[in-house]
């Protein structure tokens, strides 16, 4: 079986192997040429050890990144390649890293300690695929299985419980029922991983094709690092526009929800608040109300909890505090939506997630708020395209410093004048201009705003 290797890649493995040592690339280069996909990387791995790699590349830059595991660097024609000595590991203490690093002569001890089979497969062109688990008939069976015994595996790195996931989540391979059993078993481990390594790896997951199939069957070990979803799951909401429980229905919308982790994230956590707002009527009907307050707590409380960026954050808990907004499909609620998110950007993504969210609403009721949001969706991108609307003060022909030179010191007042005028404009009184709205704005100091 032959793998099409990049010059560079060719002439790194040439050069060890005229040194007398034996290298291969490994591990997910290996994987996604053997699925027909361009890997983004090549790292290989050599019998040579750090220093000699080094001595061999000595014409070139070789970084010393993770030299005491025995990887190194090496900078060639203005790309990177990791370039890692055969090793054993030992000792896992803390559920992530080896004790104890050893280095081998021999490849087999190396692949040995990966996490999956699909990942234990190395390759040169000499020797061709060296495949010692049966990586190659997981993948064409689309099997994620762990090399050896998958207990000794997550207790080895706990953090392969959630590539499990997100290989299963982006591949759309099915786990392996062995290797499934211990993810589930084991999956109180992820409690010994840095939340930030954590929310690295769900990200990707969320963003993977088969994301909501792997939540939906794996929701007990997302639960092991936001456990606020367990409510979710069962909750019957005993509303006619609703036929799924509260999880469900988050599923639902977020396969819809496309390739923006912003999306993602807020539809995932959007109803996150309902199992804490329901009341039921006395004719049985189901109420969340003030959900929407209550889930961008919890969301709020989530993302700062898995040390996600403020302004990720902050976006996704807007969103999730607005998705029930009531917007019109006319131009002055438009408008003030628009004025209230306070950018483009803010009002398209609140309109995508509404509409992720009547998608996992019943199959009866939705198609009519998908139509209304699209004719929402088209009024905005009308008034857009047309100039009729603005999203901040900061699009007005005018600022604070016009209106200090016009004699306005108050700080409060500057703010005030320009709200003022940017919702005149908005609501089409007057004119952007320069000249308009100096006009109006004199009025309003004249009437004390």
């Amino acid at each position: 079986m032959n793998i099409k290797l990049p010059k560079d890649v060719i002439y790194i493995l040439q050069q060890l192997e005229n040194g007398g040592f034996s290298a291969y690339v490994v591990g997910g280069c290996v994987r996604d040429a053997l699925l027909g996909k361009a890997p983004q990387d090549w790292d290989i791995c050599t019998s040579a050890l750090p220093q000699q790699v080094i001595n061999t590349f000595s014409d070139y830059r070789v970084i010393k990144t993770g030299i005491k595991h025995g990887t190194v660097t090496l900078m060639l024609n203005d790309s990177m390649y990791e370039i890692t000595t055969f090793r054993t590991e030992t000792g896992f203490s803390d559920n992530r890293r080896p004790d104890t690093v050893e280095f081998v002569a021999d490849i087999k001890e190396d692949l040995s300690r990966r996490d999956f089979t699909i990942n234990a497969m190395a390759y040169n062109p000499k020797q061709g695929l060296i495949d010692l688990f049966g990586g190659l008939a997981d993948l064409d069976m689309h099997i994620i299985r762990t090399v050896g015994n998958a207990d000794v595996r997550f207790n080895e790195d706990a953090l392969r419980i959630l590539r499990a996931l997100r290989f299963s989540a982006k591949l759309c391979f099915n786990i392996e029922e062995s290797t499934a059993a211990s993810v589930h078993r084991n999956k109180s481990l992820l409690n010994n991983i840095a939340v930030e390594r954590i929310f690295a790896e769900f990200k990707q997951l969320l963003l993977s094709e088969n994301a909501v199939n792997v939540l939906r069957e794996y929701q007990d070990v997302i639960s092991v690092f936001i456990p606020e979803i367990s409510p979710m799951v069962g909750f019957c909401q005993h509303n006619s526009y609703h036929c799924y429980d509260v999880w469900e229905h988050t599923l639902h919308a977020l396969s819809y929800a496309g390739n923006n982790i912003i999306v993602r994230l807020a539809v995932l956590f959007h109803d996150i608040g309902k199992p804490h707002s329901f009341t039921l009527d006395q004719q049985g009907v189901g109420h969340f109300y003030g959900h929407c307050v209550k889930s961008a707590e919890i969301t709020e409380n989530v993302l700062k909890r898995l040390r996600c960026d403020t302004k990720t954050t902050n976006t996704v808990v807007t969103l999730v505090k607005n998705h029930d907004r009531i917007i019109s499909a006319n131009n002055k609620s438009v408008k003030k939506t628009a004025l209230y998110l306070g950018s483009e950007e803010m009002t398209k993504l609140l309109i995508t997630v509404k509409k992720c969210d009547a998608y996992g609403q019943s199959p009866e009721l939705f198609r009519q708020r998908l139509e209304e949001l699209n004719k929402i969706e088209d009024i905005l991108n009308s008034l857009i395209a047309h100039n009729k609307v603005l999203f901040s003060v900061k699009e007005l022909k005018i600022n604070g410093n016009d209106l200090i030179n016009m004699g306005v010191k108050d700080g409060r007042i500057i703010g005030a004048i320009l709200n003022s005028l940017l919702k005149s404009v908005n609501d089409e009184n007057i004119d952007n201009t320069y000249n308009s709205l100096v006009k109006s704005a004199k009025k309003k100091l004249e009437k004390n705003l």
